[in-house]
């Protein structure tokens, strides 16, 4: 059979692994074209919420189609990008005035940071650096790889990238180390702090304390450096509050959404910002705008799923489907921690996570091997190096659950 001509992301073309296709989904099952169902514990890359194709999203996308499928956002706007951005309003915390749309969660990162370089220029202070944690992980375009973890991930591309200061990630019993480090870049006027708030996804889901992002978010404001919460991961639910700050109780300058803002049925992105980040751009002088744009800005079509999403968040039990799924995971990782294999069971919210083994790294010889157990075991699960995670969506069933899991622990025999 002659080879697709597809370039797959994040795949080494070279090993010949197998690429299934997958025909059609529905709910937490992903039905492939050779007849096999495969349960999504990953929620698909992290975005699907509450279950795939979704009928109230999916009914929501066809009559907007029908309608208004594309319209320039420059100087122009629509319904469905007026009432997204007011049901933003209404949902996101209180001091979060605007909202700034964009396409993916890499690009609400460039958004943020071309925002927080802006306030400070166009209050004519001279502050032109980032703080960023170790192990972060931002997205793949230059912006977002930048304040992102250097390694394999964009040592090709470290010539473009600019320089950032890193402080520690606040491992348990060492958080004093990471606060200080953030107030010695911060004195030093740093224009903006980014940070993934209590779980770092990519750099392996390490998980660190409410009372620690508050202490940073503290930091941040004594010094008056912008303080960008990254929860393109973390929101939606995932951590077990809409959005992770909420445990901390706190409220970003800056906000960066998107994988669960449309349910994961179609790309979008928002990126939320305080009035005085809106105020410093705003002005008499068109050199001072906001150079930000992509043709595809608010497109109706993406706005009209995150007004269906939500529609589900205001009308149906999401919040007691998030704790029944977080109290399982929990209940499910308990019974898993005794295995001789799994090291440093860990959960929050809904995301459960292990070490197997004591090795580390992403590109630990284990994960492609493990990956392959899980594909021919029916299960989506891709670890991370020698982490693996579970992070289903919201409407999986107990019984799938359990699936999963023992899933895991086949594989985990079968590794060691």
């Amino acid at each position: 059979m002659r080879e697709s001509p597809i370039w797959h992301p994040f795949t080494q073309h070279g090993l010949g692994e197998p690429i299934p296709t997958v025909a059609r989904a529905e709910g937490a099952v992903l039905h492939t074209s050779d007849g096999q169902q495969i349960i999504d514990a990953i929620s698909s890359w992290w975005v699907t919420t509450h279950g795939h194709a979704h009928p109230r999203i999916a009914a929501a996308i066809a009559e907007q189609a029908a309608v208004l499928d594309q319209i320039i956002f420059a100087g122009w706007t629509h319904g469905p990008a007026e009432e997204l951005a007011n049901g933003l309003r209404a949902l996101m915390p209180e001091s979060l005035t605007r909202v700034f749309f964009s396409d993916s969660g890499s690009t609400s990162v460039e958004v943020a940071l071309k925002m927080a370089l802006g306030y400070w220029l166009h209050r004519g202070e001279t502050r032109h650096s980032v703080v960023v944690m170790d192990n972060g992980y931002h997205g793949d375009t230059i912006g977002a790889m930048s304040v992102g973890a250097r390694g394999a991930f964009n040592r090709a591309y470290e010539p473009l990238l600019f320089d950032v200061t890193s402080i520690p990630f606040p491992s348990h019993g060492a958080e004093q180390h990471a606060l200080d480090a953030l107030e010695v870049a911060c004195r030093k006027g740093a224009a903006a702090f980014i940070v993934e708030p209590l779980i770092l996804g990519a750099g392996g889901m390490l998980m660190y304390s409410s009372q620690t992002l508050a202490d940073m978010r503290r930091i941040c404001a004594r010094y008056g450096t912008l303080f960008i919460a990254d929860e393109v991961m973390t929101g939606w639910g995932r951590t077990g509050t809409l959005l992770a700050c909420e445990q901390a109780e706190i409220e970003p300058d800056i906000l960066c959404l998107s994988k669960g803002l449309t349910g994961g049925a179609i790309p979008l992105a928002v990126t939320m910002a305080s009035e005085p980040v809106f105020d410093a751009h705003r002005s008499e002088d068109r050199a001072q705008m906001f150079f930000h744009s992509s043709s595809y800005t608010a497109n109706p079509l993406a706005c009209a799923a995150a007004n269906a999403n939500l529609a589900i968040w205001r009308n149906e039990p999401v919040m007691q489907r998030i704790a029944n799924l977080g109290e399982g995971q929990a209940a499910q990782l308990n019974a898993l921690a005794t295995h001789r294999a799994v090291h440093n069971p860990r959960r929050n919210g809904t995301i459960t996570a292990f070490e197997v083994g004591e090795g580390s790294g992403y590109l630990s010889d284990l994960a492609p091997r493990m990956l392959a157990l899980f594909r021919e075991r029916n299960v989506l699960l891709r670890p991370l190096g020698n982490t693996i995670y579970v992070m289903p969506p919201y409407c999986i069933s107990s019984e799938q659950l359990d699936c999963i899991y023992d899933t895991i622990r086949e594989v985990l025999d079968d590794v060691t």
